[in-house]
């Protein structure tokens, strides 16, 4: 069949990282901004002149709903916060701050008409049907946006957790890269939640809103799942059984958040879609990674799972990483697209698509909002 789908839902971008870490102006194209920081021969990133995410190529592709981050930590000098040549604060403060500052990017995009947030379930119900309307289709078309943290460090203390909650948010990681202050994260030694984190995911028991247990460590995981009763995503994670490695899942941990109606939003970053790719130092092209390659791990969770209910798309596209870490035959975001016909090629049904590109996430959200 390989019809273009009217709406996608990505799970986790870091819009507000490229557009206030990396200066990006996401309201060009993707092109646009290439060119731009190859004349300008940036080279304080590695994905300087190769980044894949833009607001016009998300229009193009249909990608109308998207998780997308604040990231901000805190970190002592030294910690492995330092080697992603992101800033780590040095206080819960200035944290928080930092957050607010990518906050009101989003509150910028939004007074453009480009983003929209979503914050309930009306919201999510008007959206969509606005969104998939043909009586709108040649209007420029707010993306929705689900606010998210990826690291809780910011969260100064539990009155924090409900501003920020008033603010939109809807979705926390306790963790990202090393140790944080709520729970550990990936590349950490094995620690799991801290006290913080187990009054913090207490705290969010009265609260509508997900818990992403992307990067949080084996320990912490489990931990997170045993005090959280509410309801639970993985939004860029891939399978450990398919590319070893701590930073993706086991199967028992994939089988918790089945249990569990979670959903696991398949990444796109080429060293959790095959063993042994080195960064910075292997090709994409010449290791035959391409978009087949996701679905790979989608096709060992639904062996899981027994259905196509619990997985969906968290690209995690531009996350500190472009085209030398993309699989090689996508150019920018707009190629979501190309799932289409990969999935149909695979097997997947009419409905197994719907539920992969936008119904899992969007039922998991309807769930979770007020």
């Amino acid at each position: 069949m390989n019809t273009k789908r009217k709406f996608i839902v990505d799970a986790h971008l870091d819009l507000a990282t490229n557009a206030m870490t990396l200066n990006r102006d996401l309201t060009q194209t993707v092109h646009a901004i290439r060119d731009n920081e190859k004349y300008l021969q940036l080279s304080d990133y590695q994905d300087r002149g190769k980044g894949t995410v833009a607001l016009p190529e998300m229009r193009e592709g249909n990608i109308g709903l998207v998780f997308t981050t604040m990231i901000s930590r805190v970190s002592k000098q030294g910690t492995p916060l330092e080697t992603m040549t992101l800033t780590g604060w040095h206080s819960p403060q200035q944290a928080y701050a930092n957050a607010q500052c990518q906050l009101h990017w989003y509150r910028q995009m939004e007074e453009l008409g480009e983003l929209t947030p979503i914050t309930t379930s009306l919201e999510l119900k008007n959206h969509y049907e606005y969104w998939i309307s043909d009586a709108n289709s040649k209007t420029k078309k707010p993306i929705g946006y689900i606010l998210a943290l990826e690291g809780a460090d910011s969260i100064v203390n539990l009155d924090y957790l409900h501003h920020y909650y008033t603010q939109g948010l809807r979705s926390i990681g306790l963790s990202h890269f090393g140790p944080g202050r709520y729970a550990f994260g990936t590349h950490s030694d094995g620690s799991g939640v801290t006290s913080k984190g187990f009054e913090l995911l207490r705290e969010m028991n009265s609260l509508n809103i997900l818990l992403d247990t992307t990067h949080l460590t084996d320990k912490g995981f489990f931990q997170a799942l045993d005090t959280f009763q509410g309801n639970i995503l993985a939004s860029h994670q891939n399978c450990r059984s398919l590319v070893p490695g701590e930073r993706q899942f086991s199967d028992d941990q994939i089988k918790l958040i089945i249990e569990r109606n979670g959903v696991i939003g398949g990444a796109l970053d080429t060293w959790m879609l095959v063993p042994d790719f080195r960064m910075g130092i292997d090709d994409p092209k010449q290791m035959n990674i391409n978009l087949e390659k996701l679905v790979d791990h989608f096709d060992h969770i639904c062996q899981l799972a027994g259905s196509s209910k619990n997985i969906g798309i968290g690209s995690d596209l531009d996350g500190l990483f472009g085209l030398e870490q993309t699989p090689y035959d996508m150019d920018t975001i707009a190629d979501l697209q190309k799932f289409v016909s990969i999935l149909e090629n695979r097997g997947y049904s009419s409905d197994d698509l719907d539920n992969i590109f936008y119904n899992n996430w969007m039922s998991l959200l309807f769930r979770t909002l007020d």
